[in-house]
């Protein structure tokens, strides 16, 4: 597997990529794909004035076998030792990572699918925003229903790749930028059910009776949980002021209810906003204050299982089944929400990150 370099170059409204060398000859390699949030990688490699020269900041790394993600270098180390040798640590995020420059200005209101409104807000702030466009940036494919359910909100001055993913993890899809060419994709899409709930995909079982599944961790800590929210708008003092309530699903009670406090104050209703309207705004809201019990779920899974094979058989997204029949413990349904891909010396290995699902 090589690892292709290419410059980047903004030439007003578009980009310029050209490939500037290609290397095999790495030390390390650490490729971190997440779900929920913007992935990073990291490259250590011997120092030469040749690597010094190809691994410079602002230029795109690229995996010769993985055609959706693109690194941009933000940070080099060089160290120098007489006895171990010069080293180089390139170090950087993959292409969303861009987003993170510019924020949400001015206030957006927005109703309709979250795809719309995921469209308008980087229309108005990275496509069709003048001298605030990212050159080159579109919105690519969409993918999943996830991204069609219907939501109004309003949003302002948040910063675009936190506000993106914050969405994401709400409605539980993703979103990725990749290079296309000389233009840059931001897809939108959805992990896949492969766990033993649904019939539809093979399943994809990680147990330690299949020898899938080398090590194992799990804990599990309700004391965070938030799964009722109290949301009070900007309209009216005390009694009067604008408020509602937000749970997903049934309202929980007693000892099941977790209850948390959102400030709205800031969120103003607009002339053509009706009532109805702005209590909606102020639910999606209560939606992202919501916060599911904490889990911890580490493992270590065969890189070279015979019976699943990593970006084939499933993706980063993709819902499970983790067992350790040994214990008793079965996770029926748990998402797989990032992937470390480790080269080495010793090979490659696998360290997965899951979220335990409802």
């Amino acid at each position: 597997m090589q690892l292709e370099i290419y410059s980047l170059t903004a030439l007003k409204g578009q980009i310029s990529v050209s490939l500037e060398a290609i290397c095999d000859s790495y030390s390390s390699l650490l490729w971190d794909i997440e779900f929920y949030q913007c992935g990073c990688f990291e490259v250590y490699i011997a120092a030469s004035p040749q690597n010094v020269s190809i691994f410079q900041r602002g230029r795109i790394v690229a995996r010769s076998d993985d055609a959706q993600h693109f690194g941009i270098i933000e940070s080099l180390q060089l160290e120098t030792d007489t006895e171990k040798g010069d080293y180089l640590t390139v170090t950087g995020r993959f292409l969303a990572c861009l987003l993170e420059r510019r924020i949400i200005y001015p206030t957006i209101t927005a109703n309709g699918s979250y795809e719309d409104i995921v469209r308008k807000v980087l229309s108005c702030n990275a496509i069709s925003a003048g001298i605030r466009n990212l050159p080159g940036f579109s919105m690519g494919t969409v993918s999943g229903d996830c991204w069609q359910n219907t939501a109004r909100m309003q949003v302002s001055y948040d910063n675009i790749l936190e506000w993106l993913y914050s969405l994401c993890e709400t409605i539980g899809g993703s979103a990725n930028v990749r290079l296309d060419g000389n233009a840059l994709k931001c897809d939108l899409f959805s992990g896949t059910d492969r766990s033993l709930l649904q019939d539809e995909n093979p399943h994809i079982v990680f147990s330690d009776a299949y020898n899938n599944l080398l090590s194992f961790s799990y804990a599990a800590d309700d004391a965070v949980q938030k799964n009722f929210a109290y949301v009070l708008g900007c309209c009216g003092e005390g009694n009067a002021r604008k408020r509602t309530t937000f749970c997903s699903g049934a309202e929980p009670t007693y000892l099941d209810r977790y209850e948390v406090y959102v400030d709205e104050r800031n969120t103003t209703q607009e002339e053509d906003v009706t009532d109805a309207e702005y209590l909606e705004i102020l639910k999606s809201s209560g939606a992202e204050h919501l916060v599911q019990p904490k889990t911890a779920s580490e493992s270590a899974i065969a890189a070279f299982s015979t019976q699943y094979q990593y970006n084939k058989d499933y993706f980063v997204g993709d819902y499970v089944t983790m067992e350790q029949k040994r214990f008793g413990l079965i996770q029926p349904r748990i998402q797989l929400i990032g992937m470390v891909e480790s080269f080495d010396q010793n090979g490659r290995s696998l360290t997965p990150t899951f979220k335990e699902m409802e």
